[in-house]
């Protein structure tokens, strides 16, 4: 992958921009906490060739939920479960909701 293709995926909320540093850093927290919800399976960052971790948008707000979570007094393994599970959740609403406008019957013209 050349600089190029990297700079036209940062956009991609699934793009693993960010080092691990630097996500502490956005999310005003440690790199213990990134480790701690990662051995809790809530977030799995890609590794760089050198084995760094690094970490996506998507990834980046799903951690911010947990901090925000155990900031206000949640276990942090209880806080990865309760984002996993709101995770889950939107899915399936918005696959819900998809289903509902795809199978939506079309209104039959009034008789005259």
């Amino acid at each position: 992958m050349t600089a190029d293709d990297s700079f036209g995926r940062l956009d991609d909320d699934d793009y693993p921009a960010y080092t691990m540093g630097r996500a502490a850093e956005m999310l005003n927290t440690t790199q213990g906490f990134l480790r701690a919800i990662g051995e809790a399976r809530l977030i799995t960052p890609l590794r760089s060739a050198g084995g760094h971790r690094r970490y996506s948008r998507y990834q980046l707000r799903i951690a911010a939920r947990a901090r925000e979570l155990v900031d206000g007094g949640t276990p942090i393994e209880a806080a990865c479960r309760i984002v996993i599970l709101e995770d889950q959740l939107e899915e399936a609403q918005r696959i819900n909701a998809e289903h509902h406008r795809d199978t939506k019957p079309l209104s039959m013209p009034a008789s005259a």
